[in-house]
């Protein structure tokens, strides 16, 4: 594996897998990687010749400058483990490599997909998104990017800055992997007790009894049962949404294909979301 620092040296080496013909997968991170980052790496690997990963925890997507502080940071742990899961380039860069001076954000109306759940409790969150994605995806290029379903939000937003910008990667969402207890693999798990992640199972038990309830109630009849289960746990529930997952509006009457509960709490003071498609 070759560790990286300089968005010139990536680009260099792209070119050089594209002479001889191959194909780059790309897998960008905010590092404190776990196993289902590594999952993300495999199926990179499966689809594709060469395996990006980056590791940069981007402020420009924090709207609470603590939560970038607290963000867990592992560099060399991250590096070790992406290289005993197969990736080909590690890519490491600084703040001013991603964002030189005189760089330009890109313009992409988002809409409603940035105004809901994520978008309103987290102002500005997905311009952060999109310029950071939009970087990565100029720099290394890739052929397909691979993201996870638990930030089952930001797919959607790519996937729209894709079409807008007119990028030729493809998006490939893959499943959120869960710990054997149902906890949806996080960065954020790492600043969590062990009581705390005890605490933390409510939010899937939360969507998965909102998965059953979906068999037989409306939309609007299970929200409001989940909003009031979950509210007998000692976390503090920011928004629970059942939404179309491709316009990511709420549901109410009608059920469609691919509805998806979305969820977002505070176990402590660490925020943590999950989703579930019903």
């Amino acid at each position: 594996m070759r560790k990286v620092e300089s968005a010139a040296r990536i680009r260099e080496i792209i070119a050089a897998a594209r002479d001889a013909g191959q194909t780059i997968g790309f897998v960008p991170t905010m590092g404190a990687l776990h196993r289902g980052h590594m999952a993300l790496i495999e199926r990179a690997k499966q689809q594709t010749d060469i395996v990006v990963a980056s590791v940069f925890v981007n402020p420009t997507q924090f709207n609470n400058p603590k939560d970038l502080e607290l963000y867990p940071r592992t560099p060399e742990k991250d590096a070790a483990l992406l290289e005993a899961h197969g990736c080909d380039i590690a890519f490491f860069p600084s703040v001013a490599e991603m964002y030189p001076e005189g760089s330009k954000n890109p313009t992409v109306s988002l809409g409603s997909l940035a105004t809901v759940m994520e978008g309103q409790f987290r102002p500005g969150h997905f311009d952060g998104v999109v310029q950071i994605v939009s970087r990565f995806f100029e720099i290394v290029q890739p052929d397909k990017a691979f993201f996870g379903l638990k930030d089952f939000q930001q797919v959607a937003v790519i996937k729209e800055m894709v079409r807008q910008l007119g990028f030729g990667v493809e998006i490939v969402p893959c499943p959120t992997l869960r710990e054997p207890s149902g906890l949806a693999m996080s960065s954020r798990n790492m600043r969590l007790s062990d009581e705390q992640k005890q605490e933390a199972l409510h939010i899937y038990r939360t969507l998965s009894r909102a998965s059953e309830e979906a068999k037989s109630h409306s939309p609007a009849e299970v929200k409001a049962s989940a909003i009031a289960y979950f509210n007998q746990s000692d976390m503090k529930l920011e928004y629970f949404s059942i939404v179309d997952p491709t316009t990511l509006q709420d549901l109410n009457g009608t059920w469609v294909e691919g509805a998806t509960a979305c969820i977002a709490a505070f176990c402590g003071e660490v925020r943590l979301i999950d989703n579930m498609q019903l």
